[in-house]
């Protein structure tokens, strides 16, 4: 059943409520939060790539506070080990029975800090999870229930001693984007109460774990027409067949951008996707997905420049097409 204009303007109100509830613990960064709360509706997971002390952990923090879930915030380190993030079995001796403790990964949120310094068998254990939302540890599946949602982050600066992810890898990232730093009035905010600097702990929940999950379901039944869609296959084709691209947008990238429209849309009170919205959203869904050639870097070309190519290029389909 498709989503209705009534959902439609329900969804959005609830949406609103997300992103400015979440907005009082990372101030103006309203962008930022409403592609984070489009990506945990679309049940994906986040890329963020920025320097330290940015807010990443507040704006983790302040996600779990306002859908009433469970936050937990795993440190990559080179020595990390994939049980570490997923858990262990222990022979319980009073019970006489193997038990499971879970790790840090099941939690509604969790933030993945500097993933990109963990080895690769650290970080596939944990992209395993994010693919599948469950582990199996021991022959036993324990699922991570919903909603869930994995927000990585990447220090740019640094790169010593550091795994680069895989574009296999990066591929499972729904959006990559960045929060960077607050504007002049938004610091000074921030400033002003620098005595209390954990602003999401004064949070109360908008929604409940349960309604984000049934915000999930609805979003999935927006209609898109098949024009739209045929839109974003060209668009994807786009990126596969220009001359400075190694790897384009594949059908996962494709799939993920039907995914995150139909839930932008609804955000805006809309029962159906347009054109527009997949403009919109091209760049932070697609750009980390792409692989350019090697002369196409050294010669300054860019992900973003490739999509923006591919935007002008390619025709939006009209409400006669």
């Amino acid at each position: 059943m498709s989503l209705t204009q009534a959902n439609a303007a329900q969804f959005a109100d609830l949406f609103n409520k997300m992103v400015l509830n979440v907005g009082q613990a990372l101030l103006g960064k309203e962008q930022v939060i409403r592609l984070a709360v489009t990506t945990m509706l679309a049940e994906g997971h986040l890329l963020l790539e920025d320097a330290p002390g940015t807010g990443k952990t507040a704006l983790a923090r302040a996600l779990a506070a306002t859908i009433q879930g469970t936050h937990s915030r795993i440190q990559f380190t080179p020595d990390l080990l994939p049980s570490d993030i997923t858990g262990v079995t222990i022979y319980d001796q009073r019970s006489g029975q193997w038990e499971f403790h879970k790790g840090p990964v099941f939690a509604s949120i969790v933030l993945a800090d500097e993933i990109n310094r963990a080895s690769p068998k650290t970080q596939s254990a944990l992209l395993e999870v994010m693919e599948e939302s469950q582990i199996t540890v021991d022959g036993k599946t324990h699922s991570t229930g919903r909603p869930f949602m994995v927000i990585a982050t990447q220090n740019p600066i640094e790169q010593a001693g550091t795994y680069p992810l895989p574009e296999a890898q990066l591929d499972r990232f729904l959006m990559k984007t960045s929060v960077g730093y607050p504007e002049r009035g938004a610091m000074a905010q921030v400033l002003a109460d620098s005595a209390n600097p954990d602003r999401s702990a004064k949070l109360s929940a908008v929604v409940s774990s349960a309604v984000v999950t049934q915000l999930a379901d609805v979003a999935g039944t927006n209609y898109v027409d098949g024009a739209v869609l045929d839109y974003i296959a060209a668009l994807a084709e786009a990126t596969r067949l220009h001359q400075q691209v190694r790897v384009g947008v594949s059908t996962r990238g494709a799939i993920a951008m039907t995914r995150v429209v139909r839930v932008w849309a609804a955000a805006q009170g809309r029962n159906y996707v347009i054109p527009d919205d997949v403009r919109e959203l091209a760049s932070v869904v697609w750009a980390h997905r792409l692989v350019l050639d090697v002369d196409a870097q050294f010669s300054g070309a860019s992900a973003e420049g490739v999509i923006e190519q591919g935007l002008a290029s390619v025709p939006a389909p009209t409400a006669h097409s």
